[in-house]
């Protein structure tokens, strides 16, 4: 018997499915990898599972009971747990507050924490899972957070655990970590549904694995052990997939971008220079002073020592002291490390966030009609037309999908969609320098591919690029110039040819590596 059967669902928004009679069986305590291009339906799926949906059509079964889940309540009252792949934690709680929300203990009508606790360090200790759970979980890291997020999921006995990218805002040492709880948790009888676009992630911790292809299923693997990543990859996209990589390493003379002695937080006297037609990518463990740089960069923070110098078409010019806005009227793009803190307005649409880094500029306000260039001089009317082009011209060269031809909202995208539009955005945005956090996180292999074939375009066309990644094989993939940081100093820095993966392994662990 199956733990687990989605039969024939179908889930169909204003005449477009996202899930086209979907079959899905999953055994009692396996790991069911869940594999699909951004869009493809995947979260859909899940929500449909976990109650946030309702199926248009089709049967839910659990233990061979056929079930209706109207709500999350009831998803957990019959043992489902979710880690979304954006959690959902309240900041202002602590992480025990956050864990028991909702399923709380009380005793003579006040809340028993002492017994919450109780459970909850029992499960810690059974799966590894240590935290501070009196720690404010806005002061948690990335890593605590979704430890937050799964015991959650045990402290209400969930038997059915699904787990929605989760690995997207990890480093690779959290990684290893989490698939050392989910191994464990599948030898305790969990059945676990794992959502990811990581092959190797895939092949290491599933059992089984089923591919979602625009809402349908295309592909079931029984036994992944003797299924090449090639194979998976091109059954998940439809075609070839052949991997973008850097091999030109020649750049500009020139400095486009340049931090001098810059002292701030974390950061130790940084001093980086990045070049026309370079891309300098900073290598290291999250945590060690890449957030500091991109708000300095950035402008949202200009308390430091030192200085940034911008070289761009308008020629050398100090910036540190700029605000946001001003640095903007620079030529620079900024591909966020928080897509929905700094990269989108989530309850703008997709047409009008396509504009947001260009509000200013005076083609967004241009009219051919006399009458409206008249009242201009006074008010300011977007061009809607424009504005509508340019955003098609994102939406169609990254393939943002769900996007409803430019007027959803934005925080009705998947993750990944949302982020093929911001690096859709600031590509197409003029620029002569452009900070890269992260661009591909949450995207799955053929995004990738592509996105990292346009990083290498602008490279071409002569941008400096400023590349902060946490997976180093994206690092290796693009860079021409890598520097390596460790507890915010740039332990080494130089050409890609310098290094090995153990080399950027060792320094980035703040070890020295010996020639």
């Amino acid at each position: 018997m199956y733990k687990l059967e989605l039969l024939n669902i179908s889930k169909e928004f204003a005449g477009f499915y996202a899930n086209k009679d979907i079959t899905l069986k999953i055994k009692p305590g396996s790991v069911h990898a869940l594999i699909g291009e951004n869009g493809a339906g995947k979260s859909t799926l899940m929500s449909i599972l976990f109650g946030l949906y309702s199926p248009t059509s089709g049967t839910i079964k659990i233990d061979g009971n056929p079930v209706v889940i109207k709500n999350p309540n009831q998803a957990s009252d019959i043992g489902i747990g979710m880690v979304h792949q954006h959690f959902k934690l309240v900041d202002n709680y602590t992480n025990l507050q956050n864990i028991i929300l909702g399923s709380e203990f009380t005793k003579y009508n006040f809340l028993d924490l002492n017994k919450s606790r109780i459970k909850i360090q029992a499960f810690q200790e059974k799966y590894k899972l240590n935290f501070d759970l009196d720690q404010m979980t806005k002061d948690a890291s990335v890593s605590t957070q979704q430890k937050v997020e799964i015991m959650k999921m045990l402290y209400r006995d969930a038997n059915i655990l699904i787990f929605d990218e989760p690995t997207a805002v990890l480093t690779p040492q959290e990684i290893e970590e989490l698939l050392k709880v989910i191994k464990e948790l599948k030898e305790s009888g969990k059945t676990i549904i794992f959502i990811s676009h990581k092959l190797w992630e895939i092949k290491k911790i599933a059992d089984e694995a089923t591919v979602i292809r625009h809402g349908k299923v295309v592909k079931h693997y029984d036994n992944l052990s003797i299924i090449e990543p090639a194979q998976i990859a091109s059954d998940m996209v439809g075609r070839t997939i052949i991997e973008s990589k850097n091999w030109d390493h020649n750049f500009d003379t020139k400095t486009v971008l340049e931090l001098k002695n810059i002292s701030y937080k974390k950061l130790k006297n940084i001093n980086l220079s990045i070049h026309k037609g370079e891309i300098l990518a900073i290598a290291g463990i999250e945590g060690n002073g890449q957030e500091e740089i991109e708000e300095l960069i950035t402008g949202i923070n200009k308390t430091h020592t030192g200085q940034i110098i911008i070289n761009n078409r308008n020629g050398e010019k100090d910036i540190t002291k700029f605000s946001t806005k001003k640095k903007n009227d620079e030529y620079i793009s900024i591909i966020p490390a928080d897509r929905h803190k700094h990269g989108l307005v989530l309850d703008f649409s997709i047409n009008n966030n396509s504009i947001i880094r260009q509000i200013d500029k005076d083609n967004v306000y241009e009219f051919q009609n006399p009458f409206f260039n008249k009242i201009n001089k006074f008010f300011k009317f977007i061009n809607s037309r424009w504005k509508n082009q340019f955003s098609q011209k994102i939406i169609k060269k990254f393939d943002v999908r769900g996007s409803n031809e430019g007027y959803a909202l934005a925080r009705n995208l998947s993750g990944g969609n949302q982020q093929k539009a911001i690096i859709g955005r600031e590509l197409m945005t003029d620029h002569d320098f452009i900070l890269i956090i992260q661009p591909t996180r949450g995207l799955d292999i053929g995004a990738i591919n592509y996105i990292h074939n346009e990083i290498l375009k602008d490279k071409k066309r002569g941008k400096g690029i400023l590349l902060i990644s946490y997976e180093l094989d994206e690092v290796l993939a693009l860079a021409d110039t890598i520097a390596v940081i460790n507890k915010g100093e740039i332990v080494d820095q130089g050409p890609i040819d310098k290094f090995t993966r153990d080399d950027i392994g060792l320094l980035m662990a703040g070890k020295v590596v010996q020639k």
